[in-house]
């Protein structure tokens, strides 16, 4: 094995490892954190891709917006951070057989898929990142989903502030 696939395996452990205990821990918090793990992790295989620029992103919109705002969330509308009920319910067994019949069907799809021998084309020339940029801003491109998005996230934190203040005040 070489040392890419060695930490390949490595990174991907920790993201499973993250994610059932995403799933699994009975501490809202707590999973909030786990999930910040596990995007740290995936901005692992980002970097090991010599995706820059990608791994950047993943940090600091998900990690750094998205699970903080999940936190800020969880701490600002829960009065207590210790959920009383079981975090797993009944229908455990139905989801776990489920999850294991579409996951049998993924690996036999994949098993039978010519893109494991294929080599990735190279990348055009020219600066991506540059690229990216200006679709972002210029109005023909991506400007209207980029500025849907920020105004939905102001608007959840909008809201758990005054989900917040409205339990304060009873």
């Amino acid at each position: 094995m070489t040392t890419m696939q060695v930490l390949f395996l490595f990174f991907a452990a920790i993201i499973l490892g993250s994610a059932i205990k995403v799933v699994t821990t009975k501490k809202m918090i707590h999973a909030a954190f786990w999930l910040v793990v596990a995007l740290f992790g995936i901005a692992a295989l980002y970097a090991m891709l010599n995706a820059g620029f990608l791994a950047m992103v993943q940090i600091v919109v998900y990690v750094g917006a998205i699970a903080i705002l999940f936190i800020f969330a969880v701490m600002l509308t829960r009065k207590e951070l210790l959920d009383k009920g079981a975090a797993l319910n009944n229908n455990k067994t139905i989801a776990a057989l489920i999850s294991l019949v579409f996951f049998g069907g993924l690996l036999l799809l994949l098993t039978n898929w010519s893109g494991f021998t294929k080599m990735a084309p190279d990348l055009p020339e020219g600066d991506m990142v540059a690229k990216l940029g200006e679709a972002l801003v210029t109005p023909n491109a991506y400007l209207l989903p980029f500025e849907v998005a920020s105004v939905l996230l102001l608007a959840a934190l909008i809201g758990a502030v005054y989900v917040a203040n409205e339990a304060r005040s009873e």
